[in-house]
């Protein structure tokens, strides 16, 4: 009977974790997340949370973007998602909608070009932007040519959650020089030097636009130098546009990078999310690009792509892809949208031009300010070599804090 007490005894700390979990390592707070906690923690009436990349108003408020409360609930058009009886909840195809996927890729390859035009690039509807990283790392890791070891590029620095992305699926994160804290700018040669001394078919991670964390972009010459190298190494680039419109207000203008790269060649894939530029941050919207060399290739590609959506997600959700599908493949709805968001990117950049105006005209702050107005997009990057209360203020090694607030 002590036996059979014992054994019941272990059976129930396995079956109830006691012994199974408990030496499962505490694992440290998501970084943006925590000082999101710590913000909404704190009592200060004047406290402003500059780490949340997400836009709000004047009044520190999530914008819901007018074209989208159109596109979901006007009453007078029976296709709006909301209105619409004949929509059901059924599953969607495994590569998602169809009306989606290829309005989206239209919307950053360009309805003209030669990848779409011949067919060859395939897009699968993912779960925002961390999805499209996650599947398009997890088909590299099945079946891109290594050269060597599995390793990707990264800016220094780039977005937290791009290492750990990477790593989950046995691909090495390596670091190429980007950000110069010294000129607050780029360091283009460091990243061509990058890029010429890395071995053939390296793969390299490029922001399409919006640099995250630093808010630095390439000029149109310097990426146009950039894709002459990738072609000479015969590299692989990785563009993630999270921001398309949210740089200049112009979608076209935000998209240069990835369209050109696609006219010269050079063999890439676009992650693609609209939880920016949509402001659909908790739908998580978002589609994945893989330019292929032909047709036939193509149809290869999305082939395994589906098996893989498939063990991982299964099928993507509709509502999010509904709403962008209607804005986009709408033409009144679409011309709406792109005001909405040059009212975003202008407010950020007006805001960019006071605090400029603020620091050097009114407050007379020592030093150069000007990269704040050089910078682009959501995100601002400044000096390196804060203090211990300079980084709690930022929230960040890198001091950046981002703009849309």
């Amino acid at each position: 009977m002590v036996l059979a007490g014992h054994l019941e005894c272990a059976f129930l700390e396995l079956t109830t974790g006691k012994e199974l979990w408990q030496d499962v390592p505490l694992a440290p707070p998501d970084s943006i997340f925590k000082l999101t906690a710590a913000f909404k923690a704190d009592t200060f009436e004047k406290k402003v949370n500059l780490g949340v990349g997400a836009y709000r108003d004047d009044n520190d408020k999530p914008w819901v973007l007018p074209v989208v409360q159109k596109a979901s609930t006007h009453s007078l058009a029976s296709q709006r998602v909301l209105s619409d009886t004949s929509l059901d909840h059924e599953y969607l195809p495994i590569t998602g909608l169809a009306l989606f996927t290829s309005a989206a890729a239209n919307l950053i390859l360009g309805a003209s070009s030669p990848a779409i035009q011949e067919q060859r690039a395939v897009s699968v509807q993912t779960i925002s932007g961390t999805g499209a990283n996650h599947l398009a790392a997890l088909f590299l890791s099945r079946f891109y040519k290594w050269n060597g070891a599995p390793q990707i590029y990264l800016s220094n620095p780039t977005w937290a959650n791009h290492h750990a992305i990477f790593k989950n699926v046995g691909i090495e994160p390596v670091d190429y020089p980007y950000y110069d804290p010294k000129t607050i700018g780029l360091d283009f040669n460091g990243f061509i030097g990058a890029l010429q001394n890395a071995p053939e078919r390296s793969v390299f991670l490029l922001h399409a636009c919006a640099h995250n964390p630093t808010g630095v972009d390439p000029t149109s010459e310097q990426w146009a130098a950039v894709a002459d190298v990738m072609i000479a190494k015969k590299h692989y680039a990785f563009f993630d546009c999270a921001y398309q419109g949210f740089a200049s207000g112009d979608l076209d203008k935000d998209a240069w990078a990835v369209r050109h790269f696609v006219e010269k060649g050079v063999a890439l894939l676009v992650c693609q999310s609209f939880a920016k530029n949509a402001g659909l941050y908790g739908e998580r919207v978002g589609a994945l690009h893989v330019v292929s060399s032909n047709e036939e290739t193509a149809g290869r590609v999305k082939s395994q792509l589906s098996v893989l959506q498939r063990s991982e997600i299964s099928n993507p959700p509709t509502y999010g892809a509904r709403v962008v599908s209607l804005i986009l493949n709408d033409a009144q709805l679409f011309e709406e949208w792109k005001e909405d968001i040059r009212t975003m990117a202008g407010r950020i950049i007006a805001m960019r031009k006071e605090l400029h105006r603020l620091l050097t005209e009114e407050l007379k702050t020592p030093g150069n300010w000007d990269h704040i107005i050089e910078q682009i997009g959501m995100f601002r990057a400044d000096r390196s070599g804060a203090n211990e209360r300079e980084l709690q203020l930022h929230g960040n090694q890198w001091g950046a804090e981002q703009a849309a607030g």
